[in-house]
């Protein structure tokens, strides 16, 4: 089961263009491309007469002929040409289209009732738009697993102390208690780490020296999208309660799942940082740290999917699960309200 009726990444904006791409998103077939004045569209990849793959046929003008028998589609999935009986194109032939949307770099479609497809409702990317911001180029991979353990793993802060040890790890990682907090959309799992050395990935991106007071924020918000945000300043000007001071550091990892299937995710993110706005070599150097990270968390969440899935005997819960639990039970809770269930 999916929540249907929200934005999910569908891909980065520049990738998709004049060509059929063929895609599956939450088990649905679907075909995307773009028109002529480069407006994105998004059909169901299947002509309703004998299920071909749309994408297997041809892009003509804004239109999708299928290369079986020609049947053709406009952006809307009505067909408008059938050449083997041209007086009489079938009412039935019609394909599925979904909304798509281009933001912050990518393309977003909208998987449930296309009334309810509001732009406005997509993720917001604060300081996007900032020149004092800078961004990673980002990346994409495919993770043969279930999304929700990817989910699990983007509101546990403590598995950086074994995972990422010459990246994110750090004193305080394996012990230090974790807060967790609930919004209306989301979770998130906490805490500050004070007077300690920073992590080998930040040592190099900090204006200041020696040891630092330090958050992790890990934040998971409907349907699956993670809001990591690594906070580094000087020792005593951390805490809840603090404002930044000129040496703070912050990074925001942003990090999209979009559901395949039940077993396969793609996994979509970028950094946005509050310094080194115009450094292409830190970009780049920052990039190339979280794509090493990433694959050692595919690693890991490959293994946990094949094990959890063909378990022969019964898993067990730690404290450190509380925050995934939350955000497992709010998307159960908004997936049961979309369809009605009990």
């Amino acid at each position: 089961m999916y929540l249907r009726n929200c934005w999910y990444v569908a891909g980065w904006s520049e990738e998709i263009g004049r060509n059929l791409r063929p895609e599956t998103f939450l088990d649905e077939n679907i075909v995307l491309y773009r028109k002529e004045d480069g407006t994105p569209v998004a059909l169901e990849d299947a002509c309703p007469h004998r299920k071909l793959p749309l994408s297997h046929g041809n892009l003509k003008g804004d239109h999708v002929e299928c290369g079986y028998h020609g049947l053709t589609f406009d952006c809307a999935g009505t067909c408008v040409a059938a050449p083997t009986q041209t007086n009489a194109i079938p009412r039935r032939a019609v394909v599925k289209s979904y909304p798509v949307a281009d933001r912050y770099r990518l393309l977003w479609i909208w998987m449930g009732d296309p009334d309810l497809a509001d732009p406005d409702l997509i993720f917001p990317i604060e300081n996007f738009d900032n020149s004092a911001w800078g961004m990673t180029d980002g990346g994409a991979m495919d993770i043969d697993c279930n999304y929700l353990w990817i989910c699990d793993n983007l509101l546990d802060p403590s598995h950086v102390a074994w995972v990422h040890v010459s990246s994110f790890a750090g004193a305080g990682t394996d012990g230090e208690p974790l807060n967790l907090e609930r919004h209306d959309t989301g979770v998130v799992v906490s805490r500050w780490i004070s007077d300690q050395p920073p992590s080998p990935y930040y040592e190099r991106l900090l204006r200041f020296g020696g040891n630092c007071d330090r958050l992790q924020h890990y934040e998971m918000c409907l349907p699956g999208i993670g809001l990591n945000k690594s906070v580094y300043t000087p020792v005593g000007t951390g805490g809840y309660d603090s404002n930044p001071v000129q040496d703070t550091f912050i990074n925001i990892s942003y990090n999209f799942m979009t559901p395949l299937d039940a077993d396969r995710t793609r996994y979509f993110w970028f950094q946005h940082r509050n310094d080194h706005a115009d450094d292409r070599e830190v970009s780049e150097y920052m990039n190339k740290g979280a794509r090493m990270a990433f694959e050692e968390d595919r690693a890991i969440l490959e293994e946990v999917h094949r094990g959890m899935k063909h378990a022969r005997t019964p898993h067990i819960d730690l404290g450190l699960d509380a925050g995934a639990k939350s955000f497992r039970a709010m998307l159960s809770r908004a997936i049961s309200a979309e369809t009605g269930a009990d």
